[in-house]
């Protein structure tokens, strides 16, 4: 099952509506984290130790649909946490998918052929599968071996039986590069809809800094790594995969992916979680903006994530025809940054 055409239509149409209310920011994404507990503690991950007191709540499936709702985003992004582990998970996606709204889940996929028996294919529906390299790599990245085999017969599996598949890869100082070219085109070759990749972003949780990578030796790594000549299919749009390397700048628009997690909203963004409020459109304040970014905050200096970045690079299409035609050519204008990290 490929990328439907619909969600890019929907997008499309979505993104009309707003601009013709004149609405200066609006959602692209919804970011639903429904619990925070994982069944894995990799490195470099910020969740599960800032979310650490409430790792024993989960969101309601009532809750999670309120939010989906109260957003308005046509797509769904659902991470976490792993959000397999959520004992409703199947009960959540399927009442999205049935709102008619495109929902990614990320996964470990431990428990992703689990849920096969629950959530059946849909063109709404589709299962991110996350790696950060080939076999050694990433078993090591997630502190646990055999990882990665489970992952790629999930992927194998869930292919066949007709799910819609793409990868999230996180880049961090001292990858190979040579490694994710390999399990880029490994998981090209199996047929999946494509990678995702971003750099990891530097959570002051986490206690080896050293993991995390500068924006300009990402730019350096991005140059080789998502060299055009090895046809490799991400899923990134064609604009963010040029800011990636360094070929052209954003400012960060996290407002278009709005995170909701057992404590609510998070304010400002996916990343960053000074407060969190119950409703939405805090999230959309002008003043709130005038502190956060590129060259305001000094936690956004070497950010250049997905959730922040991709949704400004079709913001900027909107005014620049070249820009547009580009994406609509590489047939990338639906993905808007659903892959959270």
């Amino acid at each position: 099952m490929g990328r439907p055409i619909e969600m890019a239509a929907r997008l499309a149409w979505y993104i009309l509506k707003q601009k013709v209310s004149l609405r200066k920011r609006f959602p692209l994404v919804t970011m639903l984290e429904p619990l925070e507990k994982c069944n894995l503690a990799c490195e470099g991950c910020g969740r599960i130790r800032e979310y650490e007191p409430v790792l024993d709540r989960v969101v309601t499936v009532d809750q999670c649909l309120a939010a989906v709702e109260e957003s308005g985003a046509p797509i769904v992004s659902i991470a976490g946490g792993e959000p397999t582990l959520h004992p409703q998970i199947h009960d959540i996606v399927n009442g999205i998918t049935a709102r008619k709204k495109f929902v990614y889940m990320c996964t470990n996929a431990l428990l992703m052929e689990r849920m096969m028996k629950a959530i059946p294919p849909s063109k709404y529906f589709c299962f991110v599968v996350h790696l950060d390299g080939m076999e050694e790599a990433h078993d090591k990245s997630v502190y646990r071996k055999g990882v990665f085999k489970i992952a790629v017969r999930g992927i194998k599996v869930a292919l066949e039986r007709g799910y819609r598949v793409t990868t999230n890869t996180t880049v961090f100082n001292g990858c190979d590069e040579d490694d994710l070219i390999e399990m880029f085109q490994m998981m090209t070759d199996m047929g999946i809809e494509g990678c995702m990749v971003s750099p990891g972003y530097q959570y002051d949780m986490v206690p080896n800094q050293d993991l995390f990578i500068s924006r300009q030796q990402a730019r350096k790594i991005f140059k080789n790594v998502l060299d055009p000549k090895r046809k490799l299919r991400f899923y990134n749009n064609p604009l963010y995969l040029d800011f990636l390397r360094g070929n052209r700048e954003y400012q960060c628009t996290a407002y278009a992916n709005p995170t909701y997690t057992v404590l609510g909203w998070r304010e400002p963004c996916y990343l960053l979680g000074d407060r969190h409020t119950q409703d939405v459109n805090d999230l959309f304040d002008e003043k709130l903006w005038d502190r956060y970014g590129v060259g305001k905050d000094p936690r956004c200096a070497n950010c250049m994530m997905h959730c922040g970045f991709e949704s400004a690079s079709v913001f900027g299409a909107l005014s620049n025809p070249k820009d547009a035609f580009k994406m609509l050519r590489e047939g990338a204008v639906q993905n808007s940054g659903v892959g959270a990290g």
